[in-house]
C-alpha cells in the first residue's frame, strides 16, 4: 500500500501536472499570490478580519488599476504606432526593403485582411472573450479559496470528532498539508524576494522615464513591475518595450535608455546576491532550463512558478539523507 508521504508527493505533482494541462496556471498562480498577500497582511495587523478587509481593498483596486492601465494601452496603441512607423518605414527604405504598411491605418488594414483569410485565427479572435471570462472567473473563484484558507486552515478540520485519532484519512490529510506547506514557503522565499527586486527596478526605471518624459508612463511602470515578477526574461521584455518607445522619439533618447537599464541591470545582480543569494543558490543555468520547461507547459504562469518548483526540489532533496554517499565522495577525493 502506498505510505502518506508519497501519497502527499504524488498529490502535490498531480496538482502541478493538472494545472497545466488544464490551463489552470493562472488562477493557481492566483491563489498563491492572494495566500502570500494575505500572509503578509497578517503579520502587519496581527487581526485576520482587519488582514481580510484590507486585501478585499486591494484586490479591488488591483481590478480597477487593470482596468485603466488596459484602456490607456489600448489607446496607446495607435499613438505608439504612428509615431514608431515613420522610422520603421524610414529604416526599410535604406535598406529595400517594402513594408506592407505605412501607417497605423494601413497596418491595421493587413491585420484584419490576415485574420479574415486565416480561419484558424477567425475562431480564436472568437473564442477569446469566453477565455478571458474563464479565466477570470476560475481566478475569482481561486482568489475565494486563498481566503477561506487563511481564514480557516487544515484540511482535517474535524479531526478531534473522529473515532480513530490516527487513522489514515487524518494521517494523509497531515502529509499533503506539510507537502503544500513546504512548497508555498518555497513560493514565498522566492517571490519575496522577486517582488522586492521588482519594486527596487521599478522605481528606478520609473525616474528616469518620469525624468525624460517618456510617452505613456504610468503604463511603461506598470509594466516593468509585472515583468519584474518574471526572472531574467522579464526584464529583456521590459526594457525592450521601454527602449521601442524611446526610440520612437529619437535614436539618441533610445540609445540613453539602452545604457541606464544596463546599468540598472549591473546593479539588480548586487542586490540579487545580497537578497536572493542567501536563500536561493540555483545556477542561472539551470534557472533558465526551468524557465523553458515551464513556459512550455503553463505559458507565463509557468515562468513564474519555475524557479519556486526549482527550490522547492532542492529544498526537498536537502533534508534526504543518501547512506554511503559521504564515504563515496572521499574515496573519489583520495
Amino acid at each position: 500500500m502506498i505510505t502518506p508521504p508519497r501519497l502527499s508527493y504524488a498529490v502535490l505533482v498531480s496538482v502541478l501536472v493538472l494545472a497545466g494541462f488544464l490551463h489552470l496556471g493562472v488562477p493557481l498562480l492566483a491563489m498563491f499570490f492572494s495566500y502570500f498577500a494575505l500572509r503578509q497582511l497578517f503579520s502587519l495587523t496581527n487581526r485576520k478580519w482587519l488582514a481580510l478587509i484590507l486585501f478585499i481593498v486591494l484586490v479591488a483596486a488591483i481590478a480597477a488599476g487593470a482596468a485603466y492601465f488596459t484602456r490607456a494601452a489600448i489607446l496607446a496603441v495607435p499613438d505608439v504606432a504612428d509615431t514608431s512607423i515613420p522610422s520603421a518605414s524610414a529604416w526599410a527604405q535604406q535598406r529595400q526593403i517594402e513594408l506592407p504598411f505605412t501607417d497605423f491605418e494601413s497596418l491595421e488594414a493587413v491585420v484584419i485582411d490576415t485574420l479574415r483569410q486565416e480561419a484558424y485565427y477567425l475562431r480564436n479572435v472568437a473564442n477569446f472573450a469566453r477565455t478571458v471570462t474563464a479565466v477570470l472567473f476560475f481566478t475569482l473563484i481561486a482568489i475565494v479559496a486563498a481566503a477561506s484558507l487563511f481564514l480557516k486552515t487544515g484540511l482535517d478540520p474535524h479531526r478531534s470528532t473522529h473515532a480513530v485519532k490516527n487513522n489514515l484519512y487524518s494521517v494523509c490529510c497531515d502529509e499533503v498539508s506539510t507537502r503544500f506547506r513546504d512548497f508555498y514557503r518555497s513560493f514565498a522565499t522566492v517571490m519575496g524576494a522577486q517582488i522586492t527586486i521588482s519594486l527596487i527596478n521599478t522605481i528606478l526605471t520609473g525616474l528616469f522615464v518620469i525624468a525624460v518624459r517618456l510617452p505613456h508612463a504610468p503604463l511603461l511602470i506598470a509594466i516593468t513591475f509585472l515583468c519584474g515578477l518574471v526572472p531574467i526574461i522579464g526584464n529583456l521584455v521590459s526594457n525592450t518595450v521601454i527602449v521601442f518607445v524611446a526610440l520612437s522619439l529619437s535614436l539618441k533618447l533610445a540609445i540613453s535608455a539602452l545604457v541606464f537599464l544596463v546599468l540598472i541591470h549591473k546593479l539588480e545582480y548586487f542586490l540579487n546576491s545580497k537578497i536572493i543569494g542567501d536563500r536561493i543558490r540555483n545556477p542561472v543555468w539551470l534557472t533558465l532550463i526551468a524557465l523553458i520547461i515551464g513556459e512550455r507547459l503553463m505559458g507565463i504562469p509557468g515562468l513564474i512558478l519555475a524557479p519556486v518548483v526549482l527550490n522547492y526540489l532542492r529544498v526537498e532533496m536537502l533534508t534526504v539523507e543518501v547512506p554511503g554517499a559521504l564515504e563515496e565522495v572521499e574515496s573519489l577525493n583520495r
